[in-house]
C-alpha cells in the first residue's frame, strides 16, 4: 500500500473527524470569558467514579481512532499501525485538536507513549503479542511500579525482593506515587533480584497483572484534592517468568528505555495545566494586564512557550531522522516544569485572595489547582536535581557527582 502524501492524510483525517459527530473546539483566542469549564489543574482532582468514567471515555475514543487507523500511526502493521513517519502523527494530532475529544489522564499516556514502546523494543515476541494491541487500542492500560518510600530520587536505591521460585518470581515489597495503579490492568515492575551486586546491576523489570493475589492499591489523597497517585503493596506476588521484561539483572536498562520515552512525552505537552490564552484572559479580566510587573511575568510565559515549540519542532525533525532524544530530555523536561512555574507565578499575582476563596467565581479559585499541582511535577519523571545532574554528567561533560555506593554490593549499602 503506497504511503499518502501529508495533503491526502490531512484530507483524509478530516473526513473521519467530521463523521465521528464531535463538536467543535473553539479556537485560540476564540474563548470568551466566564463560558464552558475552566480547569487549569495539573493533576485530576476528580472522585474515582469520576475518575473511571474519564478513562473509560478515553478507552473508547481510542478504540475508535485504532479500529480507523489513527490510533497507532508510527507503530508497524503488524501491531494495528501504518508505518507512517512521525509527521503524520504530528498531522493528525493537530487535526484532532479542533474537536472537543475526552481529557487527557496521566496512565493513559504512561500505557501509550511508556510502556507500550518499551515493551516493543525489549519484550519478547511472546510479550509483544499478547500486550501490544490491546495497550494500543485503549483496551487494557499499564501503571509504573517504579518509585519506593526509602529510594526517593534514587530509583535504582530500590528493596522490592523478587526471588526466584521455579517458572515464578516471589516479589514483596511497596511501590509508591503510581499513577492510575487503581485502573491498571497491568503495571511495569522494578525489584531487585540480586543484593550481592552494585544497585544498578541487581534489578530485573516484569509485566505484572495488577489482579494478582498479594496486589494491594491504596489511593493517596493529594493536596489539590484528587486521588489519581497510589501506594501499591506487593505481598508474596507469584510473577510468571514469562513476564519478565528483559534479562535478568538488565532491569535498569529496561528503566532508562522507559524514562526517556517520559521526559519526552511530558516536555512535548505544553497544555498541562491550562495554556496561555487562558492566562491572558484573566490577567485582561482583573484589568492586570496594565500593570507592569504582572506584563513582565506575561512576557516571560508568552516567551518560553515560542521557544517550547521551536524545541519541540527540533525534536520532532530529531525523530523523524532516527536520532534519539537522550540527554536533552532533561532539558526539555525542565524548561517544561520552569514554564508551569512561570503560570503559577503570574495567576497568583493576578488573583491575590481570589485563588484561596472558593467563592464560586468563575475562573478564579479553580487556578489554585495549577498553583498546587506544579510542585509535583519538580519530582515526577525524575526529580530537578537528578535531570541537572545527567544535564552536567552526560551533556556538558563534567565530572561525576562523587558516588561511595557506586561498587558496593547493595546491601552493604547504607540506608
Amino acid at each position: 500500500m503506497s504511503t499518502p502524501t501529508i495533503e491526502e492524510f490531512i484530507r483524509e483525517a478530516e473526513q473521519w473527524l467530521e463523521s465521528t459527530g464531535l463538536p467543535r473546539r473553539r479556537s485560540e483566542g476564540e474563548a470568551a470569558w466566564g463560558e464552558g469549564e475552566h480547569d487549569v489543574s495539573v493533576f485530576h482532582n476528580l472522585d474515582h467514579e469520576a475518575e473511571r468514567a474519564l478513562l473509560g471515555r478515553l478507552q473508547d475514543w481510542q478504540r475508535r481512532k485504532f479500529e480507523a487507523g489513527f490510533g497507532a500511526l508510527t507503530w508497524p502493521e503488524e501491531y494495528g499501525g501504518r508505518g507512517l513517519p512521525v509527521a503524520y502523527e504530528d498531522a493528525f494530532a493537530e487535526v484532532e485538536g479542533r474537536y472537543e475529544t475526552p481529557r487527557a489522564h496521566e496512565l493513559f499516556s504512561v500505557t501509550l507513549h511508556l510502556i507500550a514502546p518499551t515493551i516493543r523494543l525489549l519484550g519478547t515476541p511472546q510479550q509483544r503479542e499478547r500486550l501490544i494491541r490491546p495497550l494500543l487500542a485503549g483496551r487494557e492500560l499499564a501503571c509504573q511500579l517504579f518509585s519506593e518510600p526509602e529510594a526517593g530520587s534514587d530509583l535504582a536505591a530500590l528493596g522490592t525482593r523478587a526471588v526466584r521460585d521455579g517458572d515464578s518470581w516471589v516479589v514483596t515489597g511497596q511501590k509508591v506515587w503510581s499513577s492510575g495503579a487503581q485502573f491498571a490492568q497491568w503495571g511495569q515492575l522494578l525489584a531487585r533480584t540480586d543484593p550481592d551486586v552494585p544497585k544498578h546491576a541487581g534489578i530485573t523489570a516484569f509485566m505484572v497483572p495488577m489482579d494478582l493475589p498479594g496486589v494491594e492499591v491504596r489511593p493517596l489523597r493529594q493536596m489539590s484534592g484528587g486521588t489519581s497517585f497510589n501506594e501499591v503493596f506487593l505481598t508474596e506476588v507469584r510473577v510468571p517468568d514469562a513476564l519478565r521484561l528483559g534479562q535478568v539483572g538488565q532491569g535498569w536498562q529496561v528503566a532508562l528505555t522507559t524514562l526517556g520515552f517520559e521526559r519526552q512525552a511530558s516536555s512535548a505537552n505544553e497544555h498541562v495545566g491550562g495554556t496561555w490564552e487562558q492566562l491572558l484572559a484573566l490577567a485582561r479580566w482583573a484589568g492586570a494586564d496594565r500593570d507592569p510587573l504582572v506584563r513582565q511575568g506575561l512576557a516571560r510565559v508568552a516567551i518560553g512557550q515560542r521557544l517550547a515549540r521551536v524545541a519541540n519542532a527540533r525534536d520532532r525533525s530529531d525523530r523523524e531522522n532516527g536520532r534519539p532524544l537522550g540527554a536533552v530530555g532533561s532539558v526539555r523536561k525542565l524548561q517544561w516544569v520552569r514554564r508551569m512555574l512561570a503560570v503559577s507565578e503570574v495567576a497568583r499575582d493576578v488573583l491575590g485572595p481570589r485563588l484561596v476563596v472558593d467563592s464560586g467565581e468563575w475562573g478564579t479559585y479553580s487556578w489554585s489547582q495549577h498553583v498546587l499541582g506544579v510542585p509535583g511535577y519538580r519530582i515526577a519523571g525524575g526529580s530537578d536535581e537528578i535531570q541537572r545532574t545527567i544535564i552536567a554528567e552526560r551533556l556538558l561533560g563534567l565530572p561525576p557527582e562523587p558516588r561511595e555506593d557506586r561498587d558496593k554490593p547493595w546491601k552493604e549499602v547504607r540506608r
